[in-house]
């Protein structure tokens, strides 16, 4: 009895306690999770210096990928990425062999190099080093670029802060962990203006020459493969099989919008026939015809081949290199797919089918020289001719879905870093990342490939052209590689020269060839990648010009408090989003706009959305937000970061996630000044910009001793605050795009005048506005005009 009433006599003052403990862990745990440190939450810098991070997220989405999945996409990346490389034996010994065969042993030369081409370009450089490289889970010559600028600064976007690393995906993953960064190389790049813009320069003539690859292998796989009909039809002209030809271009452009998922799951089974069949045809042919052509593994060919025909065989060099054109789909589609899945589908299927078809065509030249104009039907075994010719189509057609795939890739990518106008990304696939259909684009190429099929009408002449493009993407890979190899993985430097001697010789010497072929048809590749680069250059250059105007224009955050306490100036309900490419401030058309609608929303979020050079951000760390002070403006900045291979799924309508991550923002604020005077810590606190601040990520825990919230009144303001942005999002939100109009400053060159007023505003004008970017419904959209001399 007396122990109950001791218990009852104690009770109320415990569950006090209790309830202040609870609540204190609570809160405790509540800040763990978001790792909050002491030492950051003491620092008070811009928001172009702040991060709230989360990053447990994965580096790469395929590391939890199961074997099943895996498999899965092997099988899909056969149809989408080796179409191209896969239907080369189409037209290789006859594009090598042009004026015929003049030694017999000249067959086990040129076997001899396709063989070991195939095996250094393909498979050793590409599926075991190349992939490596990828940017988490991305390929492509944007991807190499991205990697060499998150590590050593090289990059001239203009809107990258320091603190943009501390985004879990941008932290680089290194192959082992016991590789340091190499300094001197890094510390000349940094200190180079010219090694700056010759990156960029350079990655913007790659992925060139990667859409001029997808412009040029539709034609020619196409019209290799329409051109065996002749074999059984000899009546039918050149003329009717272009026409053929461009029909089936046509037809392979429209299907393009389906998406890669459901064009993979048609094209997959169709190439696993087409690798069956040449792959068994060419066991039949070496068994049937010359089993002597194994010889060929024997480098010493090689040698005997360029010796009895000297430049004659170095001419001939253009002609081989397209066994393995596609080549660069391996590394551009990654992103489609995934690393193991594309190595798993190269080893077991791709690579062993090439290698077989290849020498049974070489065992059948060996008797039947004559015949080299058309090796590969000729080689057919009568009963097989019609079967293997619809195959043959039906590869050709698909060949050309490798390139168009890796095309929407890098364009996406060139993009979402500044360096290509404004497309629209669809995202064609729920459950795989990556895949991506750009609408204008597709409509572009198909246009491209028809009046290419129209114009030159031939197989030799496009092989001519074809060429150059993929052995300059290939070079340029070799290169970026080589700079990861040193800055990144810091790789030992025997095996950085070993591959520079033995994987970037045989490409310059490659290059030497199809270079000689330049008024052949070569001129083709080089005349798109001037155009395209000249495109890209225009727009990232205006870009930037763009950018810095308004960093060196913008409004102080005094001149924000001033309009927004300005009695002239009426207060309405709402909730405004401004949008800018601003990052560190508030835009010039901010006060242009106030100057003429003298009104302000209760609520106003400044927006800039900003791409980061790295593939993906993961949602939790997509929004930043900073307070402009004092708390009554209700007045926000915030930035949306997005990697370059990041698409925003409608599904997520992009004003509601800003909101939610807005009403975060404002508790943890109220959260970290409570803690800051419970601590006593506010008399340290340097302010910055208004005072103001926001949360950042750390790595030390906060003590769990800390006192929240004993000041009713703070909780009782957070929670006004957070009632008034929900009473404003219901009210309505309104878009603000700024739209600014650029001209060239009185007195520019007539090369500036060109760039900016016509060829920029040109650009700018026929092609997708930001509305249609961001996907903002047009009835609440307001669009700001002002004029920018640059």
């Amino acid at each position: 009895m007396s122990s109950d009433v001791v218990n009852n006599n104690h009770d109320p003052n415990t569950t006090e306690d209790n309830y202040e403990q609870e609540e204190v862990a609570a809160a405790s745990q509540e800040l763990k999770a978001r790792k909050l440190s002491w030492q950051k939450l003491r620092r008070f810098d811009s928001l172009d210096m702040e991060s709230r991070t989360v990053s447990s997220h994965p580096l790469h989405a395929s590391k939890g990928v199961g074997w099943s999945i895996i498999l899965h996409l092997a099988f899909q990346s056969i149809g989408i990425v080796y179409g191209d490389i896969g239907t080369s034996p189409l037209y290789v010994y006859a594009s090598t062999f042009t004026n015929g065969i003049k030694h017999v042993d000249d067959i086990l030369g040129v076997l001899c190099l396709i063989l070991y081409t195939l095996t250094l370009i393909p498979l050793v450089k590409y599926v075991f080093i190349v992939l490596c490289a990828n940017d988490n889970g991305d390929g492509g010559t944007f991807a190499l670029y991205s990697l060499i600028c998150r590590y050593a600064k090289v990059g001239l976007l203009p809107s990258q802060q320091a603190d943009d690393c501390s985004v879990s995906n941008f932290q680089l993953e290194l192959p082992s962990k016991g590789l340091r960064r190499a300094s001197t190389l890094r510390s000349k790049l940094e200190n180079s203006r010219f090694a700056k813009f010759f990156l960029l320069m350079a990655t913007m003539l790659g992925t060139s020459m990667v859409i001029g690859d997808g412009v040029l292998t539709p034609c020619i796989s196409v019209l290799s493969a329409v051109g065996g009909i002749k074999e059984a039809a000899p009546a039918m002209t050149e003329e009717r099989i272009v026409w053929i030809s461009v029909a089936i271009l046509i037809g392979l452009f429209s299907v393009q919008r389906l998406g890669t998922d459901k064009v993979g799951y048609s094209f997959a089974p169709i190439i696993c026939v087409w690798f069956t069949l040449i792959g068994c045809i060419g066991v039949y042919n070496y068994f049937k015809f010359d089993p002597s052509v194994i010889k060929a593994l024997n480098p010493v060919y090689i040698l005997d081949y360029f010796k009895r025909n000297k430049k004659d065989a170095w001419i001939s060099l253009g002609g081989i290199v397209l066994a393995i054109t596609g080549t660069e789909a391996l590394f551009a589609d990654v992103g489609h797919f995934t690393v193991r899945s594309i190595q798993i589908s190269m080893c077991t299927v791709t690579y062993p089918a090439l290698v077989l078809a290849y020498t049974g065509q070489a065992a059948f030249l060996r008797k039947h020289t004559d015949l080299v104009s058309d090796t590969f039907f000729k080689s057919i075994p009568g009963p097989l001719y019609w079967p293997m010719l619809v195959v043959a189509v039906l590869a050709a057609i698909i060949a050309s879905q490798a390139m168009i795939s890796g095309t929407f890739s890098i364009i996406q990518q060139s993009l979402s870093l500044g360096c290509f106008p404004r497309v629209k990304i669809v995202h064609t696939s729920a459950k795989y990342e990556g895949q991506v259909y750009i609408p204008e684009i597709n409509y572009l190429l198909m246009l491209a490939c028809v009046g290419v099929t129209l114009g030159f009408k031939t197989t030799a002449k496009i092989g001519n052209a074809y060429g150059i493009a993929v052995v300059f993407v290939m070079t340029l890979t070799s290169s970026f590689l080589v700079l990861i190899m040193i800055m990144i993985w810091k790789t030992n430097i025997l095996l950085i020269i070993s591959y520079v001697l033995i994987i970037g010789s045989v490409e310059f010497l490659y290059l030497s060839s199809v270079l000689y072929k330049f008024d052949q048809g070569g001129y083709l590749p080089l005349a798109f990648a001037a155009l395209l680069m000249t495109i890209m250059y225009v727009w990232n250059d205006v870009y930037r010009r763009k950018y810095y105007y308004e960093l060196d224009h913008k409004i102080s955050l005094e001149r924000v408090k001033g309009i927004a306490a300005d009695t002239n100036v009426c207060r309405i309900p709402g909730l405004a989003m401004f949008y800018s490419e601003l990052v560190e401030g508030i835009p010039p058309i901010f006060q242009h706009y106030v100057g003429n609608v003298p009104a302000l929303h209760s609520v106003l979020v400044f927006v800039s959305i900003k791409s980061l050079p790295i593939s993906k951000v993961p949602p939790a760390e997509r929004f930043l937000f900073r307070r402009v002070q004092p708390r009554e403006l209700n007045v926000f900045r915030c930035v949306a970061r997005y990697g370059y291979t990041d698409v925003r799924n409608e599904e997520e309508p992009f004003e509601r996630m800003l909101v939610e991550k807005l009403n975060e923002f404002i508790k943890d604020d109220y959260w970290l000044s409570q803690m800051l005077i419970n601590n006593g810590e506010n008399n340290n606190i340097c302010e910055v910009d208004g005072g103001d601040h926001g949360l950042v990520d750390g790595d030390h825990e906060v003590d769990q001793d800390v006192r929240v919230f004993r000041d009713e009144k703070k909780r009782e303001a957070m929670e006004r605050e957070l009632e008034m942005v929900e009473n404003a999002w219901r009210a309505g939100v309104v878009h603000l795009i700024g739209e600014s109009e650029v001209v060239a400053s009185k007195g520019a060159g007539i090369g500036k005048r060109v760039l900016i007023d016509y060829a920029y505003n040109f650009l700018k004008k026929n092609l997708r506005q930001s509305e249609k970017v961001f996907d903002i419904p047009h009835k609440r959209m307001l669009k700001v005009g002002m004029t920018y001399e640059l």
